[in-house]
């Protein structure tokens, strides 16, 4: 009874027999130039389905009257220069009310005791202004 195989080890040899050629016929598929060329072609498709969902998106948002990313990064960039200027601005006003006190202790011109003037950075600490 050892010559004749069992059901059992007839399907394991069609399974690793199928299993061998379907391993042979893969890799002859991509051994080809035509499949290199067939996954650039897929990669590029899928990166302009990618875009086009991105840009319906941007469309959407747009219409409805949302702020978008743009829209926000923008806003970002606006709200940095004014805070900026409203630093400068705070800067020359504490500038001129130090420039005033030195003036009023001194007896002296506001413009002489304004070059040791001190200023404020943007968190609130003082330094000293030109001339210090």
């Amino acid at each position: 009874m050892e010559g004749k195989p069992t059901p059992a080890d007839e399907a394991r040899r069609l399974y690793e027999e199928a299993e061998g050629r379907t391993a042979r016929a893969m890799e002859d598929l991509v051994a080809r130039d035509s499949f290199g060329e067939l996954l650039a072609k897929v990669t590029e498709n899928a990166l302009a389905v990618v875009k086009m969902g991105s840009d319906a998106a941007d469309l959407v948002v747009r219409n409805l009257r949302v702020a978008g990313r743009r829209d926000i990064t923008g806003l970002a960039r606006q709200l940095a220069r004014t805070e900026d200027k409203l630093e400068l601005v705070l800067q020359e006003v504490e500038r001129l009310r130090d420039a005033v006190e030195a003036g009023a202790r001194d007896g002296a011109p506001p413009a002489k005791a304004a070059n040791g003037a001190r200023t404020r950075t943007r968190n609130g600490r003082r330094r000293a202004g030109p001339g210090s």
